[in-house]
């Protein structure tokens, strides 16, 4: 017997999806009326609480995949919101936020604070702190899963299944 998958309304990627969606609506009216999308918004957020970062380092904390970040640092720097600077170790290029980037992220700053304001009064700011940490132990135990331990993916069952859209 086939083993059965938990619930739609359990499956954890959903719940992830749903919670973020429902907490993005309320900080992208915000974001949208600077004329950002959420991925600038977030390279600005990062590069205001670090001097400067290399693309690889802005992709991995923003969560950006490396294929899209150089399209949105031309964008941002195209726009006068960040600059090329030295990396201190002087073999790559960083960005680091220009004085007009920095008004941005003060003006979303004080946005963004009265919005969580806002969720903490719903959620309290002790499920927010206990959601965030929960979140942080499952990023970890997530990535320390040894992908040995995970089921292989069934090649014949592809190959087969392509077969039979091909016909």
């Amino acid at each position: 017997m086939a083993e059965q998958l938990r619930g739609y309304e359990h499956a954890l990627p959903i719940a992830l999806l749903r919670a973020r969606e429902a907490t993005m609506r309320k900080f992208k009216p915000q974001v949208d009326a600077l004329g950002l999308t959420m991925q600038q918004w977030r390279v600005i957020r990062a590069l205001a609480e670090n001097e400067s970062l290399v693309a690889n380092e802005l992709a991995e904390r923003c969560v950006i995949l490396p294929s899209s970040i150089t399209r949105i640092l031309s964008s941002l720097i195209a726009k006068g919101y960040i600059r090329t600077v030295a990396d201190p170790d002087g073999r790559r290029k960083a960005v680091s936020l220009t004085p007009t980037g920095m008004m941005i992220y003060r003006q979303m700053a004080m946005k963004s604070e009265a919005i969580y304001r806002v969720l903490e009064e719903r959620f309290s700011r002790r499920n927010m702190e206990q959601l965030l940490k929960l979140l942080a132990q499952l990023r970890t135990a997530a990535d320390g899963i040894d992908p040995e331990a995970l089921p292989e993916v069934d090649r014949a069952f592809i190959a087969r299944l392509e077969s039979m859209t091909t016909e």
